[in-house]
């Protein structure tokens, strides 16, 4: 066997090599990543990374982010060279292509040794602030003294790209204030971005910028191991969370492309990839070479691994013989499963009454809160208006871990993407909340949450024109069509208070991917169910509230939210006149799509081709539901500052307009 120093150089080499060959073979991908970045996560893997191969998903491993996801490759290298068994080396062959695990950016719902989809630059980083609020609140739950059962680190590699990226610094910053001491992120400052130097649009001063945000910054030459490793150590035993800059060069070994552009995001080519080989003394007549020492090396991590959890499984059992309760709840919560009967505790809300369903998403969240202890989450500084606050819980800060409420502050983009980094830390199940006007500023977690399956939860109020005064910058319009679009994602708009206490089950029980709720400010009638069908129709998507009193109906009206009482009082008027009307609830296209045929044609025959849909936001999508026979009464224009009445009257949300347009659809 080499010395260690030769060793090492050997083992941080194979990392180069294996890199610049996948991306080679696939003509497609970021080298200068990897190559750069090889000694810094050399170090990190070998010396400092708690993990076990053989059981990624160990809940006391370490998680590493790879935020700069680009470099995917030095991801997939060291999957396959420490011994994870969904990466054989014939994955590092099949970058790029159809089928394999070794996509062009890492996607955790391929495989569990994936902690978190990235790529979209600044995602990654923000998902590890919330990874590492979920081991704070993993800690302050089930740790007791001399019983440590989550003492593990949040380490990522963060790039220039990720750091100019808004939502870092929205991230940073909360992560500063919390104290967030169990973050280490390499920052990979390399001084190039993809069309050149970073000098064009990036010169601040990033250490003072991330010290005034409260974290410990440190400095190192990113290709010497003895100073990377110095500095984790550091970094792991300060209580402030930590960046380390390391000085790397892009592309390193590249002899024509190291240090610039051209290495970051597109193969070095076959004659480059000979000469870079060659300076680091390497066989290039054998793509994909790994010396039987350098593999011996990283495959130690198996040992490592399974003896780490070996030991924490013995913790564990000592833990249990000495807090029996609090063993078999971290048991019940790790199965994944519910607590029994919290559905029981869903209130009912009496008919008769006037209630935004702002207010009842909050009077069902603070009603099953106690019996799901898992259920965490806040609002981006609009807690009052969102009705999020959990009462009695405490709220979430640097001195204060064991909370059920956060303050996310003005940190819309933040708060979306830390969600899902709370929602990786299984079985945790986070919400937000926010205006769905703002939606907007956090729609990349929201799409990323989509892509991953995490069962985030968000709690979007002031749903519509209804906000009034506001006037169009607070009133959403495209909102609701722009959540629908984003696959996998399940939208539920409630027309009152009790269909809003069945959207609360359907959310938390979803647990394959995001759920949006989008609720009222203006208070609406709560439905006598005893008159119109059960709200346990919500949880089916779109259900028959109301039906003519004799004889098959003539004409439909579907509506969502607070639009459904003015097609019931359409029905009404409609009624008067002779005309059989029937009303559907609509509150979620997703929930509806995915009932068998059956039954949405018992909800929306196809012989009744006089449909009219009713909801304020625009038109767009919703001639799927009403076919080219029927009539949409939407918004396709902003809004305006003006009452509520006002408004309705003039968008043409009334009882009158819409039994005029029924009447129009009808041909009478």
């Amino acid at each position: 066997m080499p010395e260690p120093t030769q060793l090492d150089q050997l083992s941080i080499n194979t990392i180069r090599t294996l890199s610049i060959d996948g991306v080679q073979k696939a003509n497609s991908g970021h080298p200068g990543l990897p190559l750069g970045c090889a000694d810094a996560a050399y170090v990190l893997w070998t010396r400092h990374l708690r993990h076990n191969p053989k059981n990624p998903r160990w809940a006391n491993r370490d998680r590493f982010v790879l935020s700069a996801g680009h470099g995917s490759m030095l991801l997939y290298t060291l999957l396959y060279l420490t011994g994870y068994d969904d990466f054989p080396l014939e994955q590092l062959k099949q970058f790029r292509q159809w089928g394999s695990m070794t996509p062009g950016h890492p996607e955790s719902e391929l495989t569990p040794a994936v902690e978190t989809t990235t790529g979209p630059l600044g995602q990654g980083l923000a998902n590890a602030v919330g990874l590492a609020i979920g081991a704070e609140l993993l800690a302050a739950r089930f740790n007791r003294p001399g019983r440590d059962l989550f003492d593990y680190h949040v380490y990522a590699i963060v790039s220039d790209g990720d750091l100019m990226e808004g939502v870092a610094a929205e991230a940073a910053s909360l992560a500063g204030h919390l104290k967030l001491g169990r973050i280490v992120f390499l920052y990979d400052d390399n001084n190039i971005s993809l069309d050149g130097s970073t000098a064009m649009s990036y010169t601040e001063d990033v250490t003072r910028r991330f010290e005034s945000y409260g974290w410990q910054v440190l400095s190192v030459d990113g290709h010497n191991t003895a100073e990377i490793d110095e500095a984790i150590t550091a970094a792991k035993a300060d209580p402030r969370p930590s960046l380390i800059r390391t000085k790397t060069i892009i592309g390193y070994g590249s002899p024509n492309k190291a240090g610039t552009h051209k290495a970051h995001g597109e193969p070095l080519g076959v004659d480059e990839v000979k000469l870079t080989k060659e300076k680091l003394g390497w066989p290039y007549e054998e793509p994909f070479h790994v010396p039987d020492e350098a593999l011996a090396n990283f495959r130690q991590a198996v040992d490592n691994g399974a003896k780490l959890e070996s030991a924490w499984a013995e913790k564990f059992a000592a833990y249990e013989k000495e807090f029996p309760d609090a063993a078999a709840e971290w048991r019940n919560w790790a199965s994944g499963e519910l607590p029994q009967g919290w559905q029981s505790k869903i209130p009912q809300f009496p008919a008769g009454a006037q209630m935004a369903t702002r207010e009842a998403s909050g009077k069902t969240l603070n009603a099953i809160a106690a019996d799901l202890p898992m259920l965490i989450g806040g609002s981006a500084d609009l807690r009052s208006s969102n009705n999020t606050f959990l009462q009695g819980f405490a709220e979430f800060s640097a001195e204060v871990r064991d909370a059920r409420n956060f303050n996310f502050g003005v940190r819309e983009h933040a708060m979306g993407s830390i969600m899902n980094g709370i929602a990786l830390t299984h079985p945790l199940i986070p919400y937000g909340g926010t205006f769905l006007a703002f939606y907007d500023y956090m729609r990349p977690p929201a799409r990323l949450a989509a892509m991953m399956g995490l069962g985030t939860i968000y709690v979007y109020t002031h749903d519509s024109i209804g906000l009034g005064e506001d006037g169009p910058t607070h009133q959403p319009i495209e909102q609701l069509a722009g959540l629908r679009s984003v696959p996998h994602l399940t939208l539920i708009r409630p027309a009152d208070a009790n269909e809003t206490a069945v959207a609360w089950r359907v959310a938390i029980e979803n647990r394959h991917g995001p759920t949006a709720l989008a609720l009222t400010r203006q208070k609406l009638p709560v439905f006598d169910r005893s008159r119109y069908a059960s709200a346990e129709g919500t949880a089916r998507g779109g259900y028959i509230l109301s039906d003519p009193a004799e004889d098959a109906p003539e004409v439909i009206l579907i509506a969502t939210g607070s639009e459904v009482a003015l097609a019931v009082g359409a029905q009404d008027q409609l009624a008067a006149e002779g005309i059989r009307t029937r009303v559907v609830s609509m509150p979620s296209w997703e929930l509806f799509e995915k009932q068998s045929e059956e039954y949405r044609e018992s909800v929306l025959p196809s012989a009744i081709r006089a449909r009219v849909a009713v909801e304020a936001g625009t038109t767009f999508g919703w001639a799927k539901w009403v076919g080219d026979a029927g009539a949409v009464i939407g918004i396709d224009r902003f809004g305006a500052s003006a009452p509520l009445a006002v408004l309705l009257d003039k968008f043409g949300f009334t009882a009158d307009n819409i039994a005029a347009t029924a009447k129009r659809v009808l041909g009478k």
